[in-house]
């Protein structure tokens, strides 16, 4: 096959890249240039999107010898990507655009173009599997290294996507494809791995958004309440917070029972934040939106091999699942904690991705009765 490697500059991909030449396909190492000026989105070896980066892919083809080239993407991704990501923030939702950079950019706006020049298929780093199922479909499931499995970002991807795509390090767990690079002599086999949002330069997502929202930002402080509506503090900008974050909050005055407050609820329009007690968190139900399927669109998931996973990292949840045309209804068998609108609910079968849906709503836990 003619393959499309997808080079960021780190040790994953150049791996991938390596596998895919060595597995006996066609293969053209590509960089995604994501800011025509990529200093205004970050420098230094801390994410995907730096000057250094390019250059460390570029070594990497040059050393497994595959053409080399860099595919200017930064419209579409600040459309699709940053644009989406301050537009969610200012709605008083917590996005992932990780999974939005996964969706329009690297197996969409990245396939639409290799398609075009005649490629069969687009190989990337992401730890995760691809199987045949039984009924014809590719199937998309877990890495076999837990600690780096990577199906939750790539669950917005559909059939045709994952029929093009290549995931070359589903099989291997991270400490051997560091060995690995290092034995074939890539320069970027002890990097660090990129953690942060690779659009924002410090890790500093507030200062950050509370800069580039400007006119979109529906408010620039307002009070923090508890659920009785007591003035506990203030802030300066709902921006700077999600649901269930604790820490930040500079509340003026402590909560009666002295317990720790985490927020409960933002609104953007009114300004006003809401804090409680971390049991108030709890939620057994989610509404979806937006959903994307990885193959046929499910009614009902119910079996105890149904899993939801809410966070990129996080633990999986028990659940019965159904469908209803766009929207999506989860019922969480044991409640999740400090679950925020506009994160994404991936669900599993078992190690298989089903689709994906982003949080337009969650149900708590009625508070117990005093």
């Amino acid at each position: 096959m003619r393959v499309v490697a997808a080079m960021s500059g780190g040790v994953d991909s150049a791996v991938a890249a390596a596998r895919a030449a060595e597995a006996g396909h066609e293969v053209t190492g590509i960089h995604l240039a994501l800011s025509r000026n990529p200093a205004s989105y970050r420098t230094g070896a801390r994410g995907c999107c730096t000057i250094e980066d390019a250059t460390d892919a570029r070594r990497a083809a040059d050393l497994i010898g595959i053409p080399f080239y860099v595919w200017d993407l930064s419209t579409r991704f600040h459309a699709d990507v940053v644009e989406d990501f301050l537009d969610s923030y200012a709605a008083g939702d917590t996005p992932n655009p990780c999974l939005r950079c996964n969706e329009k950019i690297k197996f969409a706006a990245v396939l639409e173009r290799a398609l075009a020049l005649g490629f069969d298929a687009v190989a990337t780093g992401h730890y995760a599997r691809l199987r045949e199922g039984p009924d014809g479909l590719v199937q998309l499931h877990r890495a076999v290294d837990g600690a780096k499995d990577q199906s939750y970002v790539l669950g917005v991807l559909d059939q045709h996507q994952l029929r093009h795509s290549l995931f070359p390090l589903g099989e291997t767990d991270k400490p051997a494809v560091r060995a690995e690079a290092a034995r074939r002599g890539l320069l970027v086999a002890d990097k660090p791995d990129s953690h942060d949002i690779c659009f924002i330069s410090d890790g500093d997502n507030a200062g950050w958004l509370a800069e580039k929202l400007g006119d979109r930002a529906l408010n620039t402080g307002g009070p923090i309440v508890d659920e009785s509506g007591d003035v506990l503090g203030e802030h300066a900008g709902t921006h700077g917070f999600t649901i269930g974050q604790r820490k930040g909050l500079r509340l003026g005055r402590p909560a009666a029972d002295g317990r720790p407050r985490f927020v409960l609820d933002i609104e953007p329009v009114s300004g006003t934040i809401t804090v409680g007690p971390r049991e108030r968190l709890a939620v057994t139900r989610i509404s979806g939106r937006r959903p994307r399927w990885c193959g046929t669109v499910p009614r009902v998931l119910d079996s105890p091999e149904v899993r939801v996973q809410l966070r990129a990292h996080g633990e999986e949840h028990r659940a019965i699942v159904r469908v209803e045309g766009d929207e999506v209804e989860i019922e969480l068998r044991d409640p999740a904690y400090g679950i925020a609108p506009g994160q994404a609910a991936v669900i599993y079968q078992g190690t298989r991705v089903v689709g994906s849906a982003t949080i337009a709503a969650t149900r708590r836990v009625p508070a117990a009765v005093s």
